[in-house]
């Protein structure tokens, strides 16, 4: 289940109201270097830039591919385990913003995980030790450790052990 905090909004969309849930020079300051990570081939420049810029959690070689897109308005609340990959044009959201509220929650993607090529993580996911993601998944809710998940919606294809 995902765990995200929700915030009701009156009077237009939330995302009209956006700027009053978080700064527009932090947006466009974000965006700029995500959009730097995002061509860099670099991992070693990736991961400085999402650890001492965008304050992200990054573990030892965890290793994102060209075109990862991670959340621009709360990088802070991504954290992501060593040894993990983040396949080819991947997107992270740590927000949602709705028509009548907007939610945000943390995303926590494991040690040793292999995340697929256009996957689309949304908030308030957990994904556990050694999971496997396949390509073009879109993750809507906790990933167990050691599974391998699939689709769109997402299924479990195996879980249990290593």
């Amino acid at each position: 289940m995902r765990q995200t905090e929700k915030y009701p909004v009156d009077g237009p969309n939330a995302l009209w109201q956006i700027y009053q849930t978080v700064s527009k020079w932090k947006a466009m300051r974000n965006f700029i270097w995500i959009q730097i990570t995002r061509y860099s081939p670099s991992l070693r420049l990736k991961n400085w830039i999402y650890r001492r810029v965008l304050g992200m959690t990054v573990g030892e070689h965890s290793a994102f591919a060209l075109m990862v897109m991670v959340d621009v308005f709360f990088p802070e609340r991504i954290y992501i385990g060593s040894n993990t990959i983040i396949g080819y044009n991947t997107t992270i959201l740590a927000h949602e913003y709705l028509t009548k509220e907007y939610r945000l929650g943390d995303v926590r993607i494991g040690s040793h995980v292999m995340v697929g090529a256009n996957t689309t993580i949304l908030p308030g996911v957990t994904i556990g030790d050694h999971a496997i993601i396949g390509a073009g998944s879109v993750v809507h809710k906790d990933v167990a450790p050691n599974s391998f998940v699939a689709g769109n919606p997402m299924q479990v294809i195996r879980s249990g052990s290593a």
